[in-house]
């Protein structure tokens, strides 16, 4: 057992904030109450069960974090990261729970892919969840079985990455999804308006010499992509935003959702782009080259916006491991991505909390209630009798970001100090990773 002492409980899900401690037994949340007394303890153990006891004052007790786009690469691309060195990170990050990309090598688009991925999850400490693809091969041209890949223990789909440009395709894609009551997450950039991705057609684009990605890379397909979701009744969810106009785009649809009592429309932002502009990527190089790639100040502003009136509702890290070697190439040769989740919830308090933009609850709502929510996930919630997945984290401590967990590096904010530091994960009552402070 573990008694959690003197903490800020902050659960949205449940409209809790508020001084207390809690309880946890048996892998659950046993009781969360304004003080847990000795006799109260001895009741629940019985008078025999050891408790460990964390002091929590000053800390923040949250539901474990849940980030519904990462990239593990396993199977196929293990030298950037596998399984194993991802949910490594994510606990580090303060994440119990992720729900994997699928497009690795091969592409988890066949139950034997789909059970290597899942069996590999389960010798891990955090709890690994899978998309399958959209499409076989991620080749846009025929659709999977989605609902074996569903029954075998997928849930979602996803071709990120790689943009479906077939409208038909995806409209019957997202007619089996909502059959099967299930969201499909899609990468918005159209590829024939884009010269060299990664870079913003622009300031940042001029710098190099290259043509870049154009905003209305994104806004066009997003603006198809909503209108399909809204006929189907989809779970839609627009990925890693990155325009102002994108965000427009989905907070119009999401009032037609509303008003039609249809579907559910959702957007992510990752830390990258409510934290940066294209003026890092002229400052990093490759290392802040990603896709869709960082914008304007004003997009920056609009990504706010959308997450502080609800219309980005998740915050995603798209965390995305690349080698040293990858990253040092040419800026049109090296791959596009960052790593993400051992900084993401430091950025979130660093530069929304702290700034006054997102209240404490607002950010984790969007790192664990809802993104649990739109994949039906157990989780995002620290309700009596719930899976006491929690992370623990001291809001004002500071931490310079090094020392990664993941096995790349490849991060705009390598030597940043940011505010926030994990101090305890727990996943299912049990202590997956512990601050070397602590």
């Amino acid at each position: 057992m573990i008694l959690i002492k003197k903490g800020t409980v902050v659960d949205p899900a449940d409209n809790v904030e508020q001084l207390a401690d809690v309880l946890v037994g048996d892998g659950k949340i046993l009781r969360i109450a304004q003080e847990i007394a000795e006799a109260d303890l001895q009741a629940f153990c019985g008078g025999g069960a050891h408790c460990e006891v964390i002091d929590a004052a000053g800390c923040i007790v949250a539901p474990g974090l849940v980030d519904v786009h990462v990239h593990f690469r396993d199977p196929g691309f293990t030298h950037k990261e596998d399984i194993e060195t991802g949910a490594k990170a994510a606990l580090r990050g303060g994440f119990t729970s992720v729900v994997l990309m699928a497009n690795t090598k091969p592409a988890v688009d066949s139950i034997d892919t789909l059970a290597y991925v899942m069996d590999k999850g389960k010798q891990t400490d955090a709890k690994i969840y899978t998309c399958a693809t959209v499409t076989k091969g991620m080749a846009g041209k025929e659709l999977t079985d989605m609902d074996a890949l569903v029954s075998g223990g997928a849930v979602g789909f996803t071709d990120d990455g790689i943009p479906i440009m077939d409208a038909g395709l995806l409209e019957r894609a997202m007619t089996k999804a909502a059959s099967l009551n299930v969201p499909v997450s899609l990468h918005e950039e159209d590829p024939a308006l884009i010269t060299d991705n990664g870079i913003n057609r622009g300031k940042a684009s001029e710098h190099y010499g290259i043509g870049g990605s154009p905003r209305e890379a994104e806004i066009s397909m997003i603006r198809r992509d909503l209108e399909i979701a809204l006929r189907t009744g989809a779970v839609l969810n627009i990925q890693h935003i990155s325009t102002r106009e994108g965000v427009e785009l989905v907070r119009q649809a999401k009032r037609k959702a509303a008003a039609q009592g249809t579907g559910g429309i959702h957007a992510e932002a990752t830390p990258h782009h409510f934290s940066l502009t294209q003026d890092a990527v002229i400052r990093h190089g490759a290392l802040a080259k990603m896709n869709p790639p960082l914008r304007e100040e004003s997009d920056r502003q609009a990504i706010i916006e959308g997450l502080r009136d609800g219309t980005i509702d998740i915050i995603a890290t798209d965390h995305a491991p690349h080698s040293k070697e990858e990253k040092e190439r040419p800026i049109t040769k090296a791959p596009s991505g960052i790593i993400g989740l051992e900084t993401a919830l430091a950025l979130g308090i660093t530069n929304l909390v702290g700034e006054r933009q997102l209240s404490m609850a607002q950010l984790i709502a969007a790192m664990a209630a809802n993104p649990a929510k739109m994949y039906g996930l157990p989780a995002g919630t620290l309700a009596e009798g719930a899976a006491a997945d929690i992370v623990i984290f001291d809001p004002d401590a500071s931490q310079t970001v090094r020392d990664f967990a993941s096995k790349s590096s490849n991060t705009p904010f390598a030597g940043q100090t940011l505010r926030g530091v994990v101090k305890y994960t727990i996943v299912d009552g049990r202590i997956a990773y512990r601050h070397e402070s602590c």
